[in-house]
């Protein structure tokens, strides 16, 4: 996973990230246990809250299993979730904060240049969640509290395999390219985090011209991975490039009729990155909610409900998945490269996919 190269691009991203300490309120020293998990937040404050609001970019169906199970642990905290893909998500949170409106707990991005860029605006709080001790360093903003990688999406290449065959099926990023494939591909939008490490990833190892030829095929992009498979299914498409292998294990367990590819050169991944608020309505709910999602508990509860790969080393991976050690994954070495590049990035997506 080049664990080296990512501790060393988080720690270059984040030497101007504000602020640059920890406070005393950001750190609990003596936490509580509860429901089998570690808490600083104030329990009876977030009952009397009586509800979280929580952004992200996972669809909405796979997602309330997740909130289902937070439910579950505290009855007396309602769920409340919007979900966009990541640079409509974004858009909406700074205009939202531009006119002074705090409507939102917590938030998961999927693109981390946008991570960065709202640490850097001073949009998260810091709160040390004493779960976070189960996180290497790598998973974790520095300072540590103000977001952690809650999850990993890995992607690579599905098919149908009732529509192609095993040994018709693309096994690298190259196949990809034949021209058979034409008018039969699904992508993802540009507001995705997960397509745009993609680009910026296969990119950096064939070149600009893979994307060229690629477009070439005439692909469909849509907003959500549900749309992905449904189509792929239905048998409207014959690949997903930039296949979630979340959403192939989640079909698979549906006995949908769909296969995966791990092409040898890696799998481009993002993670979900998770962060409170500042300004937050619910401000224990969150911290509350925070907590709960970072134990094993919640995060085993995130990786059955939508299939995603923990970032705790003892949290169990997605059910039929592979453990998370097992895969090859690509993520951006600079972060802030990697941030400067998505204007590129969407305008030449917007392009290929033609919505431009």
């Amino acid at each position: 996973m080049r664990r080296s190269a990512i501790a060393a691009a988080w720690l270059a991203a984040s030497i101007s990230a504000l602020p640059a300490l920890a406070d005393d309120a950001a750190v609990c020293q003596n936490p509580q246990e509860t429901h089998g998990f570690k808490t600083c937040a104030d329990i009876a404050k977030a009952e009397a809250e009586g509800e979280v609001v929580i952004y992200a970019t996972d669809p909405e169906a796979a997602e309330q299993r997740v909130l289902a199970a937070f439910t579950k642990a505290f009855p007396k905290i309602k769920t409340n979730y919007v979900r966009l893909q990541a640079g409509a998500l974004y858009a909406k949170v700074l205009a939202e904060r531009q006119a002074q409106s705090y409507l939102v707990d917590a938030m998961q991005l999927s693109d981390m240049g946008m991570v960065l860029d709202f640490q850097k605006r001073g949009g998260y709080i810091q709160y040390v969640s004493p779960e976070m001790s189960g996180y290497k360093a790598e998973a974790k903003s520095t300072p540590e509290g103000f977001w952690t990688w809650g999850a990993m999406g890995p992607a690579g290449i599905a098919y149908n395999p009732k529509v192609v065959t095993a040994a018709d099926a693309p096994k690298t990023w190259q196949d990809v390219l034949d021209p058979k494939w034409a008018d039969a591909v699904s992508v993802k939008v540009s507001n995705s985090g997960l397509q745009h490490d993609s680009w910026f990833e296969l990119r950096k190892l064939y070149g600009a011209e893979y994307w060229k030829k690629f477009a070439e095929l005439k692909p469909r992009a849509f907003d959500s991975y549900v749309q992905q498979y449904d189509r792929l299914v239905n048998q409207q498409d014959k690949i997903i490039h930039t296949a979630q292998y979340s959403g192939y294990l989640e079909w698979k367990a549906k006995g949908a009729p769909v296969a995966f590819v791990a092409p040898a050169d890696g799998l481009p991944a993002t993670p979900e990155t998770w962060g409170l608020v500042a300004n937050a309505p619910h401000p224990n709910a969150a911290r509350l909610y925070m907590d709960w999602f970072l134990s094993v508990a919640g995060q085993q509860a995130n990786s059955e409900g939508l299939f995603l790969h923990s970032m705790r080393p003892d949290a169990p991976p997605p059910p039929g998945g592979e453990p998370i050690t097992k895969l090859k994954l690509l993520l951006p070495a600079e972060w802030p490269a990697f941030l400067s590049s998505r204007v590129e990035f969407q305008r030449e997506w917007d392009k290929i996919t033609g919505l431009r």
